[in-house]
């Protein structure tokens, strides 16, 4: 090891000591990830772009003419393209494709993959990201999505025709072929019909629904960043959702985003002391310490491998705006890569654990367990409670599947392990897991998957499963288009698993609908037109420039199935999707959705969007904000049922408590659809400490209420419709 890093983990070490000569206690953790942002920036690591580029400088300019050279310049290329130097990039690989076809008299397809996409690149900064609207990459792409400066599509184009010729089944340029004609236009009357990828301006569901808007920008959410997670919450106790983002770079800064009850966020970043903590692929939020106040847990080092030794942070909410890195203090410090982690009260002792799902790749990092010490403190116990996996985990999730009183486990992730524990009961204090993947009939999910969660799809009043398979075999983009040709192939598909009500789980993706290909990141699910049945949201792609799939909208159909809505609803972003939000940020009755979108590099940065619901329809809904006293003071983890009569029929709604999904988190409140109800005959909470239940009556639709545990009635809780700009974004506040 070079004597630097020997120095920086030195450093490292001495600021996660216990003494502490910090004016600020946020300033250790600061001191920490600064000292890692600097050793990681090596030419090892694929995510350091200026390090890489660096290093071919270093070769290049001691080479001579000749292939070996033109090799390490086709590789600068496209280190410049990752480093968001589009311009340089085109010109750099220009050259190199110009001068080795002068030296052996023939065309590389894949140099000009790399130039074609660069192409592509130039083309989305000169428009989308520079010139940036609500129109920008949803496909189809239309309006003001339509690119004014033409050049770099154009030539991509020339391009991939030339490749499209070279080797008609190529399926990636093919892909990227009709993208490239749709952001001049010219999709799908100019795309040469031997090449045309029809029907991408079209839902294939036969089903469609009312257009969302993305305002993001108009009501001040201009930050670009990479890839990162999202939390929608209510972080001041006003009732009024605010918004937190991350990045996943050690250079990304995360941002804290207050709403102002008059139609924008005020960004509080500095002020909250938010703003100054990097990094971070996924966040999550919980009351850990009962206090009233929400709090964050920051997952960091996610896909990086050995350069994923990064601490998580755990951000106590001080309750006055501002917010305290305890993660030393509270024994949470760990540096195991990982996005994934889930709330919940294991032990049911009435305060939130934390489970962790590490990524074990060249060394094991296992899986983390803290139960809460109820004094701000926690302890592993993983090993005890036997849930200590050793695997490539990429999402984690929590509910109580068999309806026994005790939170389960299961875990996606990248080794084609899917993981079922169940949570046999407390011993010694400590629960303690079985796998129970094989007697579950979950043991035939044997491709990688990454974004998971339990939900109660079908409202029978058992939690259900859904993974999305990430796996493919060729490229993301080629398996796009096979996939929307009609062409098999071996990637992973959508994976929904019906609970049978003894333990056990039957596969349902086929019949559902959902045994389609998406290649989901980020994802959330949200009834976005109040019938009652989840619907769901998911973020696409990979690091790959030429993932440029589109994010994916499914409506439950209250039938067991599930319709593509993407196009209709325009929601259909073709850059990187990921963490994933829904919940009414406006207060008028409908769910919004809000996705961070961009990708690894730093040339792949982009912006956020919120996609405003305009209202599908006059269904009606309840919200409820629930308040444990017994049982931890956030509820996660309370099972919610709502009963009522819809056009003479009598139907029940069942919600279990909790932020959605494994990448990205949606607020701690419900938002129940109660479709056409005029009344609620009753809503039955039962509390999950104790599994008391508690009964309301009669309850009118069509409102916000407060429930406490313990107490005997409810109370209203009074909120405005907030007004969000629609045209005419105006700079966001900071403080």
């Amino acid at each position: 090891m070079k004597i630097k890093q020997v120095l920086l983990l030195f450093i490292v070490f001495i600021l996660t000591q216990s003494c502490d000569y910090f004016s600020n206690p946020n300033d250790k953790m600061v001191k920490i990830l600064e000292a890692r942002k600097k050793m990681y920036n090596v030419k090892a690591n694929a995510f350091a772009e200026k390090a890489e580029i660096d290093y071919y400088d270093s070769i290049i300019k001691s080479s001579q003419e000749g292939f070996f050279k033109l090799y390490n310049e086709l590789n600068k290329g496209n280190a410049l393209l990752k480093f968001g130097r589009e311009a340089e990039a085109v010109s750099l690989l220009q050259s190199v494709i110009d001068r080795k076809k002068a030296i052996d008299g023939k065309d590389s397809p894949q140099s000009l993959k790399f130039l074609a996409i660069a192409y592509m690149r130039l083309g989305e900064r000169q428009n989308c990201v520079n010139y940036h609207n609500p129109e920008s990459c949803i496909i189809p792409i239309q309006k003001k999505g339509i690119h004014t400066i033409r050049e770099g599509s154009q030539k991509a184009i020339e391009i991939y025709e030339k490749l499209m010729t070279i080797n008609p089944d190529d399926y990636e340029s093919r892909w990227l072929l009709n993208i490239a004609y749709m952001t001049i236009g010219g999709y799908p009357l100019n795309v040469p019909k031997q090449w045309l990828i029809p029907n991408l301006n079209k839902d294939n569901s036969g089903y469609s629904i009312k257009p969302f808007l993305d305002v993001a920008s108009n009501v001040g959410i201009k930050s670009r960043n990479m890839s990162g997670g999202v939390i929608v919450d209510d972080f001041n106790n006003d009732n009024y959702l605010d918004i937190v983002t991350s990045d996943w770079s050690l250079d990304g800064v995360m941002h804290f985003y207050l709403n102002d009850k008059k139609g924008k966020f005020a960004d509080y970043s500095k002020k909250s002391e938010i703003g100054r903590f990097k990094g971070g692929l996924n966040m999550t939020q919980a009351d850990y310490d009962n206090d009233g106040d929400t709090d964050i847990f920051v997952m960091r080092g996610a896909w990086m491998g050995k350069f994923g030794r990064q601490p998580n942070s755990l951000l106590r909410n001080n309750g006055d705006g501002t917010f305290t890195d305890v993660t030393i203090k509270s024994g949470l410090y760990s540096e195991f890569p990982t996005q994934a982690g889930t709330w919940n009260d294991f032990n049911n002792d009435g305060y939130l654990d934390l489970f962790i799902g590490n990524e074990s790749t060249e060394e094991p990092y296992p899986c983390e367990l803290y139960l809460n010490n109820q004094d701000g403190t926690f302890t592993n116990v993983a090993s005890a409670a036997k849930c200590d996996v050793v695997d490539f985990i990429k999402g984690v999730t929590s509910a109580d599947y068999d309806n026994d009183g005790d939170i389960d486990l299961f875990l996606s992730g990248m080794n084609k392990r899917k993981t079922l524990l169940k949570n046999t009961g407390v011993k010694d204090g400590i629960p303690q897991f079985v796998n129970a993947t094989d007697e579950a009939g979950l043991a035939g999910i044997n491709v990688m998957t990454f974004p998971t969660w339990f939900w109660d799809y079908d409202n029978d009043g058992w939690q259900d499963i859904f993974v999305c398979g990430y796996q493919f075999t060729g490229s993301v983009a080629g398996e796009t288009a096979m996939e929307a040709l009609g062409i098999p192939n071996n990637s992973g598909k959508m994976y929904l698993y019906h609970n049978n009500h003894d333990g056990t789980f039957s596969d349902v993706s086929k019949v559902s609908g959902l045994s389609k290909k998406v290649f989901a990141m980020g994802a959330n699910f949200g009834d976005i037109d109040n019938d009652g049945f989840l619907d769901m949201y998911l973020g696409t792609g990979n690091p790959d420039y030429k993932s440029l799939t589109p994010n994916k909208l499914f409506r439950n159909m209250g039938t067991g199935t599930f319709a593509d809505v993407t196009v209709s609803g325009r929601v259909g972003n073709l850059q990187k999707g990921h963490g994933v939000a829904l919940n009414d940020l406006d207060n008028d009755g409908d769910t919004d959705i809000f996705i961070e979108v961009g990708g690894a590099f730093i040339g792949d940065a982009f912006n956020n969007s919120l996609y405003l619901n305009p209202g599908q329809n006059n269904n009606r809904w309840i919200k409820m904000q629930l308040e444990g006293t017994e049982s931890n003071r956030s509820a996660i983890g309370t099972k919610v049922k709502v009963s009522f009569k819809e056009n003479g029929v009598s139907r029940s709604v069942y919600r279990t408590l909790n932020s959605g999904g494994s990448f990205g988190a949606s607020a701690l409140r419900m938002e129940i659809g109660v479709g056409q109800a005029t009344i609620i005959d009753q809503i039955e909470i039962t509390w999950p400490k104790s599994q008391k239940k508690k009964v309301f009556k009669n309850v009118q639709p069509n409102q916000f209420i407060k429930i406490i545990e313990g107490e005997n009635n409810f109370s209203k809780v009074n909120i405005k419709k907030i007004v969000f700009p629609t045209a005419g974004a105006k700079s966001s506040i900071c403080i």
